[in-house]
């Protein structure tokens, strides 16, 4: 099946950003695919793509057609396959022609208010920045699928991926990035960006969420 039209005839202001939610993985450590998984009664899926459509007003599935999973939205296939998260940025940059929020679907703490201090901190980024992530403050690991990528980060990410560099981080260094800082110590702070990759992550977060 082809994607859906990703525009209509009056399409969005070119800077304005969409909402890309990755779902292209595999899934291998898992064992299973995670997008169907359900925490807090809704698919890892579901729940992210309601949540990114709530910020952005538009959304887009990355890497898969949602819809046999019941999730009705546009999508876009890989342009180059086995090529990871990048891979997925670098088709939706290239086929938007605009600012993505990138977010992966295996964040099932992930909130609003996440999100849209992310888009207000992009508002504020310096003019070489070409993506916009949150930044752990004891290590400087970067959030790179909670991110805002410009379009001009396109070209970058092609070089890249073309040279078998899928690593974000690497392929938007410092000096190309604007970063919101958190503290891992802080749990509230932190929660967000629990991610699942392994059994124990899918259970742990159930029990996350039955505890709060």
């Amino acid at each position: 099946m082809s994607p859906e039209p990703l525009f209509s005839e009056d399409s969005p202001p070119a800077d304005r950003v969409v909402g890309v939610v990755l779902a292209g993985g595999k899934s291998t450590r898992l064992g299973r695919d995670k997008v169907v998984e359900v925490v807090g009664g809704k698919s890892l899926l579901a729940a992210t793509v309601e949540l990114v459509a709530d910020v952005t007003g538009e959304v887009v599935v990355s890497g898969r057609d949602p819809a046999p999973l019941g999730v009705a939205v546009p999508w876009l296939p890989d342009e180059v396959s086995g090529t990871g998260p990048a891979g997925g940025i670098l088709t939706a940059l290239t086929a938007l022609g605009r600012p993505v929020l990138a977010v992966s679907c295996d964040l099932p703490f992930l909130r609003r208010d996440t999100l849209t201090a992310l888009l207000a901190a992009r508002q504020g980024r310096p003019a070489a920045a070409l993506m916009t992530t949150y930044r752990r403050t004891d290590t400087g690991y970067v959030e790179s699928l909670v991110a805002v990528y410009e379009p001009a980060g396109a070209p970058v990410l092609r070089r890249a991926v073309a040279e078998g560099l899928y690593r974000l981080s690497a392929v938007f260094p410092e000096a190309i990035r604007h970063h919101l800082d958190y503290d891992p110590a802080d749990s509230e702070a932190a929660k967000p960006f629990f991610n699942i990759n392994y059994p124990r992550d899918l259970d742990l977060a159930r029990e996350m969420e039955q505890a709060s």
